[in-house]
C-alpha cells in the first residue's frame, strides 16, 4: 500500500503552546478553524463577561483535555491549509476530484477519437504531425 494512504490526517484540534497567552486553547481553536487568533481571544474575553459560568469551565476543560500541538506536525508550509480544507469540506474536495477525472476522461475520449479517425491516418501518411 502507498505511503499516501497510510498517513493519517494531521489536522486535529490541539492546544497551541507556541502562540499561547494562557493555555493555548484559543490559539489552537484559531489554528484549527483558520481564524484570527486575536479576534478569537477578543470574542472569548467578551463572552467571558456575559457568560462567565459557561466560558471559564469550558476553557479549563479544553485546556486539560486537548493535547499540545507537536512541533513537527506538518512537513511543508502548504500542508496545514490543505489538510484544513480536507477536514472542513471533504465533499468539496471529492467534488473537485470528480470534476478533474471527468475532464481527463473527456480529453482521453477526444484523443482516442482523433487517433482512430481517418484524419489521423491522412496526417500520418502525409507526414503532418500535430503537437
Amino acid at each position: 500500500m502507498s505511503d499516501l494512504y497510510s498517513r493519517k490526517n494531521p489536522h486535529r484540534l490541539y492546544r497551541d503552546k507556541e502562540n499561547a497567552m494562557l493555555a493555548g486553547v484559543c490559539a489552537g481553536l484559531a489554528s484549527y478553524f483558520g481564524l484570527n487568533r486575536k479576534g478569537l481571544r477578543l470574542i472569548t474575553a467578551v463572552c467571558t463577561f456575559f457568560f462567565f459560568p459557561f466560558v471559564v469551565p469550558a476553557y479549563i476543560v479544553l485546556a486539560i483535555i486537548l493535547p499540545v500541538k507537536p512541533q513537527d506536525l506538518y512537513e511543508e508550509e502548504g500542508q496545514e491549509e490543505f489538510w484544513r480544507g480536507v477536514s472542513m469540506a471533504p465533499s468539496d474536495v471529492f467534488s473537485n476530484l470528480s470534476h478533474r477525472f471527468r475532464e481527463l476522461d473527456m480529453r482521453l475520449q477526444k484523443m482516442e477519437a482523433y487517433v482512430t479517425s481517418r484524419e489521423f491516418e491522412m496526417d500520418r501518411e502525409l507526414g503532418r504531425h500535430q503537437r
